[in-house]
């Protein structure tokens, strides 16, 4: 199991994600550019002393994210998709894709998606932050699985 930021704009989320990700021993691919530096302060400190232990990969573009990924499906979490991830069969070497806070993915990183699945929320209601997202999606998929720690 990974876990696949694509251009994350707020770097607290990010920290909060490979903090998350430390947590429970899961890689972070954070697919370049992001919208504020690697050393920003605000990553530092939403990270805290876990963004040492964790295990992250940069990659300059999705190009290139594309081109170093591992063998496994890429599963998007979207607004659009009506397949919730309690329905879904996860498997041990899927990565986790998490668009960007402000815009989700192009068109074209949704369609090269094996899976989309949408969090099901009260009517109404239009998202979740981009980590808490992440921890009820990773907290499911490592149970499916049996990979918590």
């Amino acid at each position: 199991m990974r876990i696949a930021l694509y251009q994350p704009d707020i770097p607290q989320n990010t920290g909060t994600i490979l903090r998350l990700a430390a947590c429970f021993g899961v890689p972070v691919d954070i697919i370049e550019p992001a919208g504020f530096p690697w050393d920003d302060a605000k990553l530092r400190r939403a990270g805290m002393d876990y963004r040492e232990l964790a295990q992250v990969t940069r990659h300059v573009s999705w190009n290139a994210f594309q081109a170093g990924r591992l063998p496994g499906r890429l599963v998007l979490l979207t607004t659009r998709s009506d397949r919730s991830p309690y329905d879904f069969a996860f498997a041990p070497d899927d990565v986790l894709l998490f668009g960007r806070e402000s815009a989700g993915v192009p068109e074209n990183v949704h369609e090269s998606c094996e899976a989309r699945l949408r969090i099901p929320m009260v009517a109404g209601a239009r998202s979740l932050n981009v980590a808490v997202a992440a921890a009820l999606v990773l907290g499911e998929s490592l149970r499916q699985c049996g990979g918590f720690p």
